[in-house]
């Protein structure tokens, strides 16, 4: 039912926790399965993504997109982070069952809140 690389991210999570010096914070949510995610990150001056912790309750799929996207975005800049897909997230952990593939969704919907509230954090 998944793939070794999604077992390994939700029984090996990377970058869980909450990011004390975060400039930009996304928090996104499923009522339909319950799973809600919050991802921080720490964007420096060049634009770059320094850091980047999450916070997740949901079920292994989420936890696992949330540890990936993680793993894809820490290091790129803004302008890349962005272009970061649903599908992307996926593909990186070889695929997801069907009815999960809600839960990639939620990685990149965090990840472009927590952009989006960067940069309303930026023109402050």
């Amino acid at each position: 039912m998944y793939s070794e690389k999604v077992m390994d991210h939700f029984q090996n999570p990377r970058n869980v926790g909450v990011l004390e010096d975060a400039n930009g914070i996304g928090e996104v949510g499923n009522m339909r399965c319950g799973d809600i995610m919050k991802l921080y990150i720490k964007v420096g001056d060049n634009e770059i993504i320094e850091d980047i912790k999450f916070q997740t309750f949901g079920c292994g799929a989420a936890i696992a997109t949330s540890s990936m996207i993680t793993e894809i975005v820490k290091g790129m800049s803004i302008a890349e982070a962005e272009k970061v897909s649903n599908r992307q997230v996926a593909e990186e952990l070889d695929g997801l069952p069907p009815a999960k593939m809600h839960c990639s969704n939620l990685a990149a919907d965090a990840l472009r809140a927590a952009i989006a509230n960067y940069r309303e954090n930026k023109q402050r």
